[in-house]
C-alpha cells in the first residue's frame, strides 16, 4: 500500500478506480503464489464444493497399483451399505516418458470428462478421483486407464451387500411345510420383501391376505424366513428374497419343488414292474423248455399209431384180394 501511495506522492490522494484495479492485481499474484503445485494433487472447486456438501458422510479410500508390465485389468469389489464420500487412487509405475502416458476415467462405458487429479513423482504418475455416492445412480463400476503402448486399466467395482442362503433347490412334498431362509451378513437392509414366480412375472407375496404364508424376521432384521405351510403343487416355483438399502437392493432365488406322494413310489413300483417282468420271461422261458422236451415222445407215439394203422390198413386190403379172385373164378 505504501508503494502505491508513493506513486503519487503526498499531495493528493489516488483516484479510486485505479486504486481499486491495483488491489486487484496485487490480489491476483498472492493468489497466484498460494495456487503453485505444492500437494500431490491440486483441488477441483465444484468437487470440493460437493465434497463439503456431504462432509458428514463417512469417506472410503481406495487405491490400485498398475505397472506397465501388468498384462490383466487389476479389480477391486467394494460393498457400500450407506451413502459415503469416495476418494479413488491409481498409481501407474512404467520406466518410460510420463508426459506421454494418456490417463482416463469412466463410470461403466461413460468417460468421465475434466474431473479428474493427475499428478508424477519420479516414474510413478497418480490419478485420483472424487465423489460421493448418495444413491443407487452412483453405484456402479469407476476405472481408471493409463495409455501408453498398450492400455492398462484398474477397476474399482461398487455394490449393494450381498445375500447369503441355500443355492441347491428345496424339495418338499404335497401337504407338508417348509422355511425358506435369506440372510445378510454384518449388513441390516432396511426391510425385506419375498416375491414368488410361477412364470416369467414376479409378484409380491401377500402375507396379509394368505394364512399359508408367514414372514419371520431375525433378532437383528438381517435375516428373513418365509414359512409356507400346507403345501399344495401350485405352490413350486421361484422365491426371491429381497434386502432393500439405501443404495439400492439385492436379490436371491430360492427354487422350491413341491412333488406329491406317488413320485417316491415310482422308482419303487418301476423296479417291481421290472422285477415282475423278469419273472414272467423266466417262467415262458421254463414252459417252453419243458415243452420242447416232452414233444419228441409224443412224436414218437404219434408216428407209432399211425404206423400201425397204416399196417392194419395194409392187411385188410390184402386179405381182401384174394377172395375177390376167388369169388371171379367160381363164378367162372
Amino acid at each position: 500500500m505504501c508503494a502505491l501511495l508513493g506513486c503519487w506522492g503526498l499531495r493528493a490522494p489516488p483516484p479510486l478506480p485505479l486504486l481499486v484495479l491495483c488491489l486487484l492485481a496485487a490480489a491476483r499474484r498472492s493468489l497466484a503464489d498460494s495456487t503453485s503445485p505444492g500437494s500431490l494433487f491440486t483441488t477441483l472447486p465444484a468437487r470440493e464444493e460437493m465434497m463439503a456438501k456431504y462432509s458428514n458422510l463417512s469417506l472410503e479410500t481406495l487405491n490400485i497399483s498398475l505397472t506397465e508390465h501388468s498384462s490383466a485389468p487389476v479389480e477391486k469389489n467394494i460393498t457400500l451399505e450407506k451413502p459415503s464420500n469416495i476418494e479413488l487412487t491409481c498409481q501407474f509405475i512404467t520406466s518410460g516418458d510420463l508426459s506421454s502416458v494418456n490417463v482416463t476415467w469412466k463410470k461403466d462405458d461413460k468417460l468421465l470428462e475434466n474431473n479428474s487429479l493427475i499428478n508424477a513423482t519420479g516414474n510413478i504418475l497418480y490419478t485420483q478421483y472424487k465423489f460421493s455416492v448418495i444413491n443407487s445412480n452412483q453405484m456402479g463400476s469407476y476405472s481408471c486407464f493409463f495409455g501408453e503402448k498398450k492400455e492398462h486399466r484398474g477397476t474399482f467395482n461398487f455394490k449393494v451387500p450381498e445375500i447369503h442362503g441355500k443355492n441347491k433347490p428345496m424339495i418338499t412334498y404335497v401337504g407338508d411345510s417348509t422355511v425358506l431362509t435369506c440372510k445378510c451378513q454384518d449388513y441390516i437392509p432396511l426391510y425385506w420383501t419375498w416375491y414368488h414366480s410361477n412364470g416369467s412375472v414376479k409378484v409380491p407375496v401377500d402375507i396379509q391376505m394368505s394364512d399359508k404364508f408367514y414372514v419371520i424376521n431375525g433378532t437383528h432384521s438381517n435375516e428373513t424366513k418365509l414359512k409356507i405351510t400346507q403345501l399344495a403343487e401350485e405352490d413350486k416355483g421361484s422365491y426371491w428374497c429381497c434386502a432393500v438399502f439405501q443404495l439400492g437392493h439385492s436379490e436371491m432365488l430360492i427354487e422350491l419343488v413341491v412333488l406329491s406322494y406317488l413320485v417316491p413310489l415310482k422308482p419303487f413300483l418301476a423296479i417291481v414292474a421290472e422285477v415282475v417282468l423278469l419273472v414272467a420271461i423266466i417262467l415262458l422261458c421254463e414252459i417252453y423248455t419243458q415243452k420242447k422236451n416232452n414233444n419228441p415222445d409224443d412224436g414218437k407215439e404219434f408216428e407209432q399209431v399211425e404206423q400201425l394203422k397204416s399196417e392194419d390198413s395194409s392187411n385188410g386190403i390184402e386179405n381182401n384180394a384174394p377172395r375177390h379172385r376167388k369169388n371171379s373164378v367160381t363164378s367162372k
